[in-house]
């Protein structure tokens, strides 16, 4: 949602920017893996250490600076397959650093109890969930359909997980923390709900197709198994 809102306002401000990297000689896949190596350092340094101003506001420079590598390709014309692909594969590694990274934190430094216990299991699941979300939507991609839908994309997933580690770091309650991380890893799980039920949804059999008898025995003008391959599933497999 906060992905689709700043698109163009990115693109309004850093186009320049980005066209000046260009005649410098900078290409969109250096900035891509350059973003990404910076992203790591800076969760991995200072977020388990409990550095909760600084962290924050380092990641979100770098998050904004995020979005260079794909105005320079658009600029340029230099997109590529290849280049989304870099692109995606490089945002999986940055998520997994920031949330694994405040995972560490708290296993490390919060006191034993419930509140470190719920904070634990929401940001282990948000490096999951950070990487099946986008899955779900290139793993629809690929069999021809869409899933672009969804409560938090990746900009929204960050934005409140950064938020929430900076509003401790400037002195609120940790469980402030706990929340954010929290709604991170549910509306993750939405979203990924959502994602399945819009392929379920375009890929369902239409009203018009043939559907088995009750009993199980095909429908009226489908053809018979073919002699010497029963046994044999439609993907190839023993059934």
């Amino acid at each position: 949602m906060l992905g689709n809102h700043g698109r163009g306002l990115t693109r309004a401000l850093f186009t320049r920017p980005a066209l000046a990297m260009a005649r410098a000689g900078v290409t969109p896949n250096v900035l891509t893996v350059a973003g990404t190596v910076l992203s790591v350092s800076a969760a991995v340094l200072l977020l388990p250490q409990g550095h909760f101003v600084a962290g924050p506001l380092v990641l979100a420079l770098v998050l904004v600076a995020d979005s260079f590598d794909g105005i320079l390709a658009r600029a340029t014309g230099r997109t590529s397959v290849f280049g989304a692909f870099l692109d995606s594969t490089m945002d999986r590694l940055a998520d997994g650093a920031v949330f694994a990274s405040l995972a560490a934190w708290a296993a490390l430094r919060m006191e034993a109890g419930a509140l470190r216990t719920v904070t634990l299991v929401a940001a282990l699941s948000s490096v999951v969930l950070a990487g099946v979300v986008p899955y779900a939507r290139a793993r629809a991609e690929a069999v021809g359909v869409q899933a672009s839908v969804g409560v938090a994309e990746r900009t929204d997933r960050l934005v409140v997980a950064l938020l929430a580690t900076l509003a401790v770091g400037l002195g609120a309650p940790l469980w402030v923390l706990t929340l954010g991380l929290s709604y991170v890893c549910l509306a993750s799980l939405v979203t990924v709900l959502q994602r399945v039920r819009a392929v379920a949804v375009q890929t369902a059999p239409t009203p018009s197709s043939a559907e088995p008898g009750l009993d199980g025995s095909p429908a009226p003008g489908t053809p018979g198994p073919v002699p010497g391959t029963a046994g044999t599933a439609a993907d190839g497999r023993p059934s």
